[in-house]
């Protein structure tokens, strides 16, 4: 079955093909024979990868992550491949800080160059503690950002120097550079912002990493058979094992990053409600069981949670949301501490507030496999990873969800599970 729910650009112009060959070769490597390809958001493609037989072929040492830019366009697509989770925001920062140059610069040529960092490989958790920053280093093949260059320091001496306008042969270089980049006060070729940071994010090493930076202490969440675990800066790091349910949690819920189950957003929010619908959806896949239709057979619900009702129970998700549900009304009865460690993330969600929301869902999402809503919205390296040991039946019901129902009215969707909040 096609992926619907990845958005590429197809790329069959034999012109964009060619400079797509160029960006490759200024990375040292071969392109391809292909006569049409699709790319995502920062260029990667996974024909290419495929036709290659590596899908690091852009992030190499998964640290220091190249991209190519055909087209201004991809600011709109997917991001299928990123070993960082804040590599979609840094790139669309960019893409929106330095838009009319991207414009410019892809009417004439192709853009690459890489995501630069102070850490050239991640050895060890140290590695990944010491990137706080991350800068774009960008090229293209006729050398337009390096000629704009040139050219705005000549300009800027033949402007601040009396006698400058007698050197003709810096004239001439200026004629000849201007063939290229045509009137730069016109028409930008160099890019205003190029350096951003990088502090709280998930990284791809050891299994997975997140990393939660707060005014003076940072956490690092991951497996504690990652090299550097509890070692570290232990002066400035705490270290949680990300398979303890419960330390992970009370850090979450202690940081304020964590909104648990209160009145003032469940009343509000559909995400209860649609978590305890996906539970039935998962629990009759593993069963073998025929699938509803959409996210709103509720009369498919009932039915086959009645005719499974010990299963149901024995499994607790659906019977511990109803009765969450059941209390709204009376919030003082509901104590979080008394949830079994493993199930207390199925009753709560990011605070919509904070800054870390995207990075907190991302981490909860680990703890609710079944939520594959949220997993695509927070978490689509897992999201995909998932993919691959769905069974046809569950693939379609999972497309005809998020393709029908959670993207064709995404904002509204997207409040209603993940915001909503005062």
């Amino acid at each position: 079955m096609p992926d619907t729910l990845t958005k590429l650009l197809n790329i069959n112009e034999p012109h964009l093909i060619e400079r797509y060959a160029r960006a490759m070769a200024a990375f040292g490597l071969k392109m391809p024979e292909l006569t049409s390809f699709r790319i995502d958001l920062i260029g990667f493609s996974p024909e290419v990868a495929q036709a290659l037989g590596d899908d690091d072929y852009l992030d190499p040492s998964r640290v220091n992550r190249r991209f190519i830019i055909l087209s201004p366009e991809q600011a709109q697509l997917s991001l299928i491949h990123a070993s960082f989770s804040n590599t979609r925001d840094l790139m669309l920062e960019f893409f929106e800080e330095n838009r009319k140059v991207l414009y410019a610069l892809t009417i004439k040529d192709v853009i690459f160059g890489e995501i630069e960092d102070n850490v050239y490989v991640v050895d060890d958790i140290d590695d990944l503690l010491s990137i706080e920053q991350v800068e774009f280093k960008i090229g293209t093949h006729e050398n337009l950002t390096e000629k704009t260059a040139d050219l705005k320091l000549k300009i800027d001496r033949l402007l601040k120097e009396p006698d400058a306008w007698r050197d003709t042969a810096m004239i001439e270089e200026m004629v000849e550079l201007a063939k290229s980049t045509g009137d730069i006060r016109q028409n930008k070729l160099l890019p205003d912002e190029v350096v951003f940071r990088h502090k709280t994010f998930w990284a791809s090493h050891f299994g997975g990493t997140y990393i939660f930076s707060d005014d003076t202490h940072i956490t690092v969440i991951c497996d504690p058979s990652a090299k550097g675990f509890r070692r570290s800066r232990p002066w400035q790091v705490g270290y949680l094992d990300i398979n303890d349910h419960r330390t992970v949690f009370k850090f979450l819920h202690d940081s304020d990053r964590l909104q648990p189950p209160l009145g003032s957003w469940i009343e509000r929010s559909s995400l209860l409600k649609t978590r305890k619908f996906l539970a039935a959806v998962w629990l009759a896949e593993e069963k073998g069981d025929a699938l509803p239709l959409n996210l709103h057979d509720w009369p498919w619900f009932d039915r086959w949670t009645r005719e499974n009702a010990k299963l149901v129970k024995d499994n607790n998700i659906i019977p511990l949301i109803d009765w969450a549900e059941e209390q709204v009304g009376d919030w003082a009865d509901i104590y979080i501490d008394e949830v079994e460690h493993d199930l207390k993330f199925l009753l709560c969600r990011a605070d919509p507030d904070d800054d870390d929301m995207e990075l907190t869902n991302r981490l909860i999402s680990q703890f609710v496999p079944f939520d594959f809503i949220t997993r695509y919205e927070f978490n689509r390296p897992q999201f995909n990873r998932d993919k691959e040991s769905w069974s046809e039946q569950y693939l379609e019901f999972v497309e005809t969800v998020i393709g029908n129902t959670y993207l064709k009215n995404k904002e509204r969707m997207y409040e209603s599970l993940y915001g909503l909040d005062d």
